[in-house]
């Protein structure tokens, strides 16, 4: 679990300069460490729909989901994931579940779906789950890491080597996602499980900011703003809309507070995909 000691969340969203509605969604309960993003699909209701339900869905169950859990008393040497990282995935299945019911349900929310990168730090470490192409990144010693990986058509040609990372940025084929929440009754969760440091900031976003501003210009705008967490989310939407604005754009950024972070429980892992 985390306090208001331990971590710090600032959120944004913006429509952007094209759209005529926002279909981004994002939310976070710091009593338990806890920041959520979904972009949504499927057009301006079925998209704010898909995507609203994603993140309550989440922010609503999770604490009961994760009671549960810590009562199963789930072995983290066996499973190899700690109880909240299996409460995290639980919760987002269970997201894609709503959302596809709804979907089934109502003719005009038919065929909506949401991406969602979800994220929970805890015992000086974070688990991560997402689906779609809503990332996380990690600024550590003034270098940024995607923590995630895309679902998306053109991460899987450059997985393959159809594309290298610089021809990508050129592509057409940016936004068709691989993985959604809501599309099928079922859904394929990646989770993550990273150390935190005392000095790392946190980026969680949708690619209205990625597909705007380049890596290199987002650490920067981290960088300059590191004392003031809100007026970096205002630079980063800021810097979406003067490049163009295309897409609705959301940011959330999460920073450790050092003081209340102790180094002697730091465990390292990194797994995969939940099958």
């Amino acid at each position: 679990m985390a306090d208001k000691n331990i971590i710090n969340i600032e959120g944004m969203t913006d429509t952007g300069l094209i759209r005529a509605h926002n279909e981004d969604s994002i939310g976070n309960d710091l009593s338990i460490g806890l920041a959520v993003l979904a972009d949504g699909m499927g057009g301006h209701k079925g998209g704010e729909v898909a995507s609203a339900l994603a993140v309550n869905s989440v922010l609503n169950d999770l604490p009961g989901e994760l009671e549960r859990c810590k009562n199963l008393e789930i072995d983290e040497n066996v499973s190899g994931y700690s109880y909240q990282s299996m409460a995290i995935k639980n919760v987002v299945e269970k997201a894609n579940s709503i959302i596809f019911k709804a979907a089934s349900k109502q003719i005009q929310y038919e065929g909506m779906g949401t991406t969602i990168v979800v994220t929970m730090f805890y015992d000086n470490r974070l688990t991560v789950a997402h689906v779609g192409d809503s990332r996380m990144y990690r600024l550590r010693d003034h270098a940024m890491t995607q923590i995630t990986n895309d679902h998306s058509l053109l991460q899987e040609l450059i997985d393959r080597g159809f594309y290298t990372p610089e021809e990508a940025e050129k592509s057409l084929n940016k936004n068709l996602v691989t993985r959604a929440l809501g599309i099928e009754d079922t859904i394929k969760v990646d989770v993550t499980e990273e150390i935190v440091l005392p000095n790392d900031s946190y980026l969680l976003c949708s690619d209205g900011l990625s597909d705007m501003v380049d890596d290199r210009r987002i650490t920067m705008i981290m960088e300059e703003n590191s004392t003031h967490i809100e007026s970096a989310c205002s630079e980063l939407i800021q810097q979406a809309l003067d490049n163009g604005g295309h897409d609705n754009v959301s940011v959330i950024i999460i920073e450790p507070n050092k003081q209340g972070l102790s180094l002697n429980k730091l465990v390292s892992k990194f797994k995969g995909i939940f099958s």
